[in-house]
């Protein structure tokens, strides 16, 4: 009987380790499943994530080109379409005024001037200084020529034009004024009252327009002449500007 005991327990001490091995195998087996899980889920996972050149390439270009829309692409093209136009636009217009201005020059270059009269000039034009008036005895500018001839000599136009205005002037007796163009005017004071010339009529150079008279009352204590002057743009001015004063021996 003590035998068979014995037996019995060294069998089931045998039994007890080989259940603890099936143990801790299966439990390395699971342990093995639940991390390789783990890691395949880990790979997975990092397969989302942007790459380091991808992080590098943000860093290093923080502003990224923004490629051109059709709208922008347009709008640039308008923009240098109206530079180009508004810049066509302002060389067409330099080019009309300078056409104008050669015009001008032209036109003012083509008119020729002469003496109305052949004569000396016994008072020359006073460039706005005072001189003694030999009639009136003050002091007062010359704005002109004072051209001597006697009584009758014919006055002629001193370049071509239209007579623009005939007065009867108390003072300086009878006038005739002819707009020449570009601001030009020419004056004939003094003059006989019967003159050959109507207001707006075309003259031109040489044409007989009056006569010398002795109307002009400012200028009545001089010898007989012809008060002729000049204006550029309202203003007087010295007809030796445009006219080649006769020498004086």
């Amino acid at each position: 009987m003590k035998k068979v005991y014995h037996g019995k327990s060294r069998l089931s001490g045998k039994g007890f380790y080989i259940a603890l091995a099936v143990c801790l195998v299966a439990i390395a087996i699971a342990t093995t499943i639940a991390i390789s899980r783990t890691v395949t889920q880990i790979d997975n996972r990092s397969l989302d994530l942007p790459s380091a050149a991808e992080n590098i390439a943000d860093v290093t270009n923080p502003q990224t080109e923004i490629p051109r829309t059709s709208d922008q692409t347009t709008s640039s093209t308008s923009t240098a379409g109206s530079s180009a136009t508004g810049s066509n636009s302002s060389t067409a217009s330099q080019s009309t005024s300078s056409k104008q201005v050669q015009q001008t020059t032209t036109k003012a270059a083509a008119t020729s001037f002469s003496m109305p009269l052949a004569g000396e000039i016994i008072n020359g034009y006073s460039n706005g200084e005072l001189v003694k008036s030999q009639t009136l005895g003050d002091w007062r500018t010359h704005d002109g020529w004072d051209i001597a001839a006697p009584e009758a000599t014919p006055v002629k136009a001193c370049a071509d034009g239209t007579v623009s205005d005939i007065q009867q002037d108390d003072m300086w007796g009878t006038t005739i004024t002819i707009d020449h163009g570009n601001g030009v005017q020419s004056f004939y004071y003094g003059l006989n009252p019967t003159i050959q010339v109507k207001l707006d009529q075309t003259v031109s150079m040489g044409d007989v327009i009056g006569s010398v008279g002795d109307t002009n009352q400012m200028e009545i204590a001089e010898e007989s002449h012809l008060h002729f002057a000049m204006k550029k743009d309202g203003k007087w001015v010295d007809p030796g500007e445009y006219i080649n004063a006769p020498k004086t021996e």
